[in-house]
């Protein structure tokens, strides 16, 4: 079975057992049959949803047979802080926080992601100090944007 055809048909199994927030943000699948799951939740994704759709999906997948041997392994997660985010639904989720962007020229911005739309995020960040401190606002497209990650400030 191909790589796209087990994401696929772990896709099927998963869809009905997400909450109405909850969304798939990646799924991969190393040689050694081992899938991680990657989900997210506008209300937040906690140990106990994760694990209850661990349980749930393993289930399914030990009765569909697709390993017969039991040879597989299965890790349902919310991305990690160093995971870049992938899809709209996490940008419109993470407004309000603190981004690093990295452009396709290669070139970086860092700043509070004040706003997404279907086109474009607006970065909010401060230029100089003091009386010369400036407050400026960027749009940057989608199209010119590599990676997104969100900052944690402590």
């Amino acid at each position: 079975m191909s790589t796209t055809n087990q994401i696929d048909q772990v896709k099927t199994l998963l869809e009905p057992l997400l909450d109405a927030d909850m969304f798939l943000v990646d799924i991969r699948i190393k040689p050694t049959n081992n899938f991680k799951i990657f989900l997210d939740a506008e209300s937040g994704l906690g140990i106990e949803k994760c694990i209850k759709i661990n349980r749930a999906l393993y289930k399914q997948m030990e009765e569909a047979g697709w390993y017969p041997e039991g040879d597989f392994s299965l890790e349902v997660s919310s991305p990690g802080l160093d995971e870049p985010l992938k899809l709209f639904r996490q940008y419109q989720k993470n407004v309000g926080r603190n981004v690093e962007v990295i452009l396709l020229d290669g070139s970086k911005k860092e700043g509070l992601m004040s706003q997404v739309t279907e086109e474009q995020i607006t970065l909010t960040y401060t230029e100089g100090k003091g009386k010369k401190a400036v407050e400026i606002i960027v749009d940057i497209p989608f199209s010119e944007i590599k990676q997104t990650k969100v900052q944690i400030k402590f």
